[in-house]
């Protein structure tokens, strides 16, 4: 198995670093020649907006569209989680999109930068909370269908979900020493 890390913009290198540590092979994805080679796909944060439009620029919406849609297994961790929303809340009226999972994003719901933090979270499958990351990080909203909820905030935030073989976190696991929610993709 290899794991293909989008490589556009944003922590791809930290996600790279986890898996080196866990001995999962991996690779940079950043031409549809790269995504031919993976079995499974990480979209790390980083911008939204930014990454959308390199995604459109290099030519890897519609591959990575039919790739997921085929089986391939998808994470997006906070920009990634938007990207993979069928819809984004206050987002860029033009702004690029995957539309894969059957769940809402809203860009920035805690703020900017300066109100970045972490917090322990229960998340469904793991056997102890969770320690998380949350950077200009986005709200999950209605799932429906397939997609469920496996993790919230305390007041009951939605900021993990998982649809099939499609995982979304508004967190940054790859911030962390812990590998247990890489390990849960790794199991889809």
């Amino acid at each position: 198995m290899i794991v293909g890390i989008l490589a556009l913009q944003g922590a791809f290198r930290e996600h790279e670093e986890m898996l080196t540590r866990m001995g999962i092979p991996c690779l940079q994805v950043r031409l549809p020649r790269d995504l031919a080679k993976v079995d499974r796909l990480i979209m790390p944060g980083g911008e939204s907006t930014t990454i959308g439009k390199l995604l459109v620029m290099y030519d890897l919406i519609e591959p990575i569209r039919q790739r997921v849609l085929a089986g391939m297994p998808i994470w997006g961790t906070c920009a990634g989680a938007i990207l993979l929303s069928r819809k984004i809340i206050d987002g860029k009226a033009d702004q690029p999109s995957l539309h894969l999972m059957d769940i809402e994003s809203r860009r920035n719901a805690f703020g900017s930068q300066l109100d970045s933090f972490e917090a322990d979270v229960t998340v469904a499958g793991l056997d102890a909370p969770f320690h998380t990351v949350f950077i200009r990080a986005p709200i999950l909203e209605n799932p429906q269908g397939a997609c469920h909820t496996i993790a919230t905030l305390p007041d009951g935030r939605v900021v993990a979900a998982l649809q099939g073989h499609m995982l979304a976190t508004s967190f940054h696991p790859e911030l962390t020493l812990d590998d247990r929610i890489h390990r849960l993709f790794l199991s889809l």
